[in-house]
């Protein structure tokens, strides 16, 4: 995801180290990683949030929609939220300030019963770019810096594949951050940048946006027509990122929460839809050890830039 919408939790003082069930939890945050407009964050998790309020007794829950993803990262290590749907390369870059901060509880699988995803790389129909080679000598949009599928992995295996940089001028006239996947998506339909990447799951029809992923809400949202755009690269299988908790949160309201996740797909098909942008299978357990080779990725780039 990233990666990616990511669901996230803040729950306020626990007095005494109580649980909530006894009454000590008054509020909850839900952050929403940025990627797409804010009136649809909210609109997409607002069934979460009421599901949430009811489960832990009726306390008030707000949803935040940071500007990018950095805002619920940094909202997860200052203890201000303490359940987000993160991407792999956003739950690296928490885990790599803070080994302690959060725990992976679970992953959104898709119709097929996997847990990956794919960076895809597209252009406007019309613009005769069919392929990476087509992109040589044009403009090039990323997403987010802490995206997986809209930076991270694309920084890496693009550069594979054409034997270049990633650096403006070298292979691409010009490469450029959006702002987040729809911010990309909206860039390239609209011609500001000649082509980009964002996320999708890869599975069912190019022309619904496939079965999940950003395309899929762009096109739901009727963002795009996606006749109008043709897929130009595809990377590897990128795994889905996970539901954290922080740790140190009461276990039974990890508990709670962690099993209302899991279980949402049965309990609302349709809430479950709009908080996994798009057809899933629901979510299933998941570990750190997923996202070890994310991690040594995104370690093994900062050493490079320091």
């Amino acid at each position: 995801m990233t990666k990616t919408i990511a669901i996230a939790l803040a729950a306020s003082t626990v007095l005494g180290g109580a649980a909530f069930a006894e009454g000590h939890i008054s509020q909850f945050n839900i952050g929403v990683l940025g990627g797409e407009n804010a009136q649809d964050r909210l609109a997409n998790n607002q069934c979460l949030a009421d599901y949430i309020s009811e489960a832990l007794g009726g306390v008030e829950v707000n949803i935040f929609t940071p500007a990018d993803y950095n805002g619920v990262i940094q909202g997860l290590l200052g203890g201000t939220i303490d359940m987000a749907w993160l991407g792999a390369s956003s739950y690296a870059a928490t885990y790599l300030q803070d080994p302690e901060a959060v725990t992976p509880v679970l992953v959104k699988t898709n119709l097929d019963g996997s847990y990956s995803y794919h960076s895809i790389g597209f252009a406007r129909a019309d613009s005769g770019i069919t392929s990476l080679e087509d992109m040589q000598g044009k403009v090039f949009g990323f997403g987010d810096p802490n995206s997986t599928s809209g930076f991270l992995i694309p920084s890496v295996e693009i550069p594979q594949a054409t034997g270049s940089t990633m650096d403006s001028g070298d292979y691409f006239q010009e490469v450029t951050f959006t702002g987040g996947h729809e911010q990309t998506i909206v860039a390239v339909n609209n011609g500001d940048v000649d082509g980009g990447v964002t996320w999708a799951d890869g599975l069912g029809d190019w022309e619904d946006g496939y079965n999940s992923g950003a395309l899929r809400r762009a096109s739901d949202a009727g963002i795009v027509d996606m006749n109008d755009l043709v897929e130009i690269w595809r990377s590897n299988p990128i795994p889905e990122g996970p539901v954290v908790v922080r740790q140190a949160l009461p276990e039974d309201v990890k508990t709670t929460v962690t099993d209302l996740v899991r279980n949402l797909i049965d309990t609302d098909q349709d809430c479950a839809y709009g908080v996994a942008a798009g057809e899933t299978a629901g979510f299933q357990d998941i570990g750190h050890d997923a996202y070890e080779t994310i991690i040594e990725v995104r370690r093994r780039i900062i050493e490079n830039e320091g």
